[in-house]
């Protein structure tokens, strides 16, 4: 069918308000995810086929995204071609603008391209803010956008080392949550990369109050469930001097989600989803099939 095409959205969201990427399930009255309000964008467009939207990067409450990915199929009434990338970012963001989720970038992919499967690697970063006693003391725009924490320096030297552990293949089963997925999930994942570095607040340059921020990357095909808010608690930890790197290292060894210290995960709102990534080839290949259709389609859809 000329007119049906599958798509790969890029999106980002201020997690503050959602429950979570992925939908909330119909007993739990008057909560939403970011999923949900997608899929009611795309539903806007009015499209033949039931709309179902396959998230490629689960996040939980409170946690951001500067850009998640998903696809998606649609099918347009009345035998119109597809919509080229750049007329479906505008007609999403358009649906969207009570919300704060936006689409940054459109793909027409091939039918068995999947959001999840095709992934290579997904980035975190978690900030970290110093010297904050009291959470009015963070300027508004990093207002649940990082964790705030009493101490005005860490021992960054201490971080870098416990940090060096965890890069490499390890069972990383002392660092994951318990959920319903616990059992069927490999708790054996390979961490390419994990970073301390200099941040900075969102208004440096606009805010009266010099606050020392730090971010934290962490770099995998795939992580287990709150594993990396559970390595950004322990290397924060081990910045404070309430576990020593040879205690992260009996933690990781321990291959035991009970031998993960009490109160010491990070909480969510720091916590960001960088970025997904695909292999160039498959993502040029879009763009070019895109263009192509741009060349075609002079289509309007408002």
């Amino acid at each position: 069918m000329h007119n049906w095409a599958r798509y790969l959205i890029f999106f980002q969201y201020i997690g503050t308000k959602y429950r979570g990427v992925v939908k909330v399930p119909p007993q739990q009255l008057g909560q939403s995810g970011v999923q949900e309000h997608l899929e009611e964008a795309i539903k806007r467009l009015k499209p033949v086929n039931p709309v179902s939207l396959s998230v490629s990067s689960r996040t939980d409450a409170g946690v951001h995204a500067l850009s998640n990915s998903a696809h998606f199929d649609l099918q347009r009434k009345n035998d119109k071609p597809p919509f080229t990338a750049d007329v479906l970012v505008e007609a999403l963001n358009f649906n969207l603008k009570e919300q704060q989720i936006r689409v940054t970038h459109a793909y027409r992919v091939p039918d068995d391209f999947h959001a999840r499967y095709r992934a290579q690697s997904r980035t975190y970063v978690y900030r970290v803010a110093l010297g904050v006693t009291h959470h009015t003391l963070l300027p508004l725009t990093d207002w649940n956008l990082c964790w705030g924490l009493r101490n005005t320096e860490l021992d960054i030297d201490a971080m870098h080392e416990a940090a060096a552990l965890l890069v490499g293949t390890h069972d990383f089963s002392s660092f994951r949550a318990v959920n319903s997925d616990l059992p069927f999930k490999n708790p054996v994942k390979t961490v390419d990369v994990v970073t301390i570095q200099p941040g900075s607040s969102f208004a440096h340059s606009h805010f009266h109050r010099r606050l020392q921020f730090w971010e934290l990357t962490f770099k995998s095909q795939s992580f287990l469930y709150k594993q990396v808010r559970r390595m950004t608690g322990v290397l924060v930890a081990a910045g404070q001097g309430r576990l020593s790197v040879s205690q992260v290292k009996q933690i990781l060894d321990a291959r035991d989600t009970l031998a993960f210290p009490h109160d010491v995960a990070a909480p969510a709102y720091g916590l960001f989803l960088k970025s997904v990534d695909y292999k160039e080839s498959e993502l040029d290949v879009a763009a070019f099939c895109n263009a192509r259709l741009l060349l075609s389609d002079n289509d309007l859809i408002f």
